[in-house]
Parts: structure tokens; C-alpha cells; sequence
């Protein structure tokens, strides 16, 4: 089972390997550099190849890189829009340096735009982007939304609608957030909706593109496209449909990492817990 946390990498992008290791990770995430500013700080050749040395221990499917959090590739402001597919680019471009196999982008907000012209904007860029880089070995995995706001990405048939309009669709795949889908009125925590909403995803996108998970309970209910993540079992979800994500066979070699709740981003006691308790879930 490849599970994990979402780490700093304060101090370097190598210390995140070593702060997942320290509490018993198989899997993680991490951002390679600043979450919300536009000016990314360069990875030194030295450290990039500490930590490409660690991920080869760690696992060569383990680690999940999250991308900037201003990133819109949907903006309908061209100076904003410009900016986030530089700044885009760059996250690819890192990712290689890293050797880290899978990044992880929110689709982007339609803004004023319909929301079909944003999807369509979004796959525009995807594909300017991928034709700037042709021999990135990155998987780019468009993660399911909460769908506050005007964010795109909510319903499995919007991601279906961006992976159909791209050029190399080999190249992308799909993270699921648990508290998201949730939020976005997907009932995962019976088992009767745990079948149905994989069900639904098979036949609209595939679960082969399925490549990744993110394990968060929900601070708000069903159908609330609010995105408020909580600790594990202690938020509108429970714990059942972890119980069934971690029990489920399809699933056992995709990695799948914890973004819940805690004050200090080095803090690893609240993820030690979180995952300690994912952990007693597995049959």
C-alpha cells in the first residue's frame, strides 16, 4: 500500500523524503517550491540529485508534486493566464529535474467565462504547454474540485470534457481527493455510493486513469462545494469510506497521501496520527 503525507520541504526538497521516512510513509506529496507565489526558487543540482537518490529508496511511484496554488490555466485575464502557464511550465520542468513521476494541478476557474469556454481554454493551454516540452517524462493529473466558486473539475464529466479535448491524453490522468468529491455531492461513504461513484468514474473517464488519491475528511456535508478538509474520522465523512478506499484492490499500488489539517507544516505528529489511523482500517 503506497501511503503518505504531504510533506514540507523546508530546508530542501530532500528533507520531505526524509521526514516521510521518518514516520513510516511508502507514499507522499510535496510542493517544489512556494505554494502561493508566482517566483519560484531554483533547486540546486546537489540537492536534486540527494533527492532523486532517496525517492529511488522510497519507490519509483511514490511521489506525488503538487502544483502552485495561483496557477489558472482557465484565467480569463491574459496577464494572469500568462503568468500561470510559466509558471506551470516550471513546475514540469522541476518535476524532471526531480525525477518525480506524477504532478498534481487543480483544472483552474472559469472566472467570467462559461464554463465550457474554460475547459476549453484550459486543454488549450495543456496542449501549448506539452508541445513546448515534448520529452517531459511527467504525468499531469487533473484532480477532482470541491466546485466552489467558478473552480471547473467537480463533476467527473468536466475532467472527461478537458481529457477528451487534449493532444497526447497518455500523458494525463486523474487524482481523487476524498473530501472533494464528497463536497461535490459524489456519496462515498456507504457502500451503495462508494460503488456507484466508481462506477460512474470508470464509465466516463476509466479507472486506469486513475493515478493518485488524496485522503481528507470534510469539514462541511454533502454536496456543500465547500473545500474545508479535516482530519480523518473526524468530519462529516467518517471513516467508512477509508475503510473501503484502503480495502479495495484496485487501488493498492496508487499512491495515496493525506492533506488534513495541522498548524505547522514540519509538524509530523497530526499526519504520524492521521495515518496511524488509516493504517487500522486495512483488513
Amino acid at each position: 500500500m503506497l501511503l503518505g503525507a504531504h510533506m514540507s520541504i523546508a530546508g530542501g526538497v530532500s528533507k520531505a523524503i526524509e521526514r516521510a521516512r521518518s514516520i513510516g510513509c511508502t507514499a507522499m506529496q510535496i510542493f517544489t517550491s512556494s505554494a502561493r507565489g508566482w517566483k519560484a526558487q531554483p533547486i540546486g543540482d546537489e540537492e536534486a540529485r540527494r533527492f532523486r537518490d532517496l525517492a529511488h529508496q522510497f519507490g519509483p511511484r511514490a511521489i506525488l508534486v503538487h502544483d502552485n496554488y495561483l496557477i489558472n490555466l482557465a484565467a480569463t485575464n491574459e496577464g494572469n493566464h500568462a503568468r500561470s502557464v510559466e509558471a506551470f511550465v516550471g513546475e514540469i520542468e522541476r518535476c524532471d529535474l526531480l525525477d518525480a513521476p506524477f504532478l498534481v494541478m487543480h483544472p483552474g476557474s472559469a472566472m467570467e467565462a462559461t464554463r465550457k469556454e474554460g475547459m476549453a481554454k484550459i486543454a488549450r493551454s495543456l496542449n501549448g504547454i506539452l508541445d513546448r516540452l515534448p520529452d517531459s517524462r511527467v504525468t499531469i493529473l487533473l484532480e477532482t474540485t470541491a466546485g466552489q466558486g467558478t473552480n471547473l473539475g467537480y463533476r467527473f464529466e468536466e475532467l472527461r470534457d478537458i481529457l477528451d479535448q487534449l493532444d497526447r491524453p497518455d500523458r494525463f490522468g486523474i487524482c481523487l481527493d476524498t473530501c472533494h468529491v464528497y463536497a461535490a455531492g459524489y456519496e462515498i461513504t456507504t457502500p451503495h455510493g462508494y460503488q456507484q461513484t466508481f462506477e460512474e468514474l470508470d464509465r466516463l473517464i476509466g479507472l486506469d486513469r486513475l493515478k493518485g488519491f488524496h485522503l481528507n475528511d470534510s469539514k462541511n456535508g454533502l454536496g456543500s462545494r465547500v473545500d474545508r478538509h479535516e482530519e480523518i474520522g473526524r468530519g462529516a465523512m467518517g471513516l467508512e469510506p477509508f475503510r473501503m478506499l484502503l480495502n479495495d484492490a484496485r487501488f493498492s499500488n496508487i499512491p495515496m497521501s493525506i492533506e488534513t489539517p495541522k498548524e505547522k507544516a514540519t509538524d509530523l505528529e497530526p499526519d504520524a496520527r492521521n495515518l496511524e489511523i488509516l493504517r487500522s482500517l486495512v483488513r
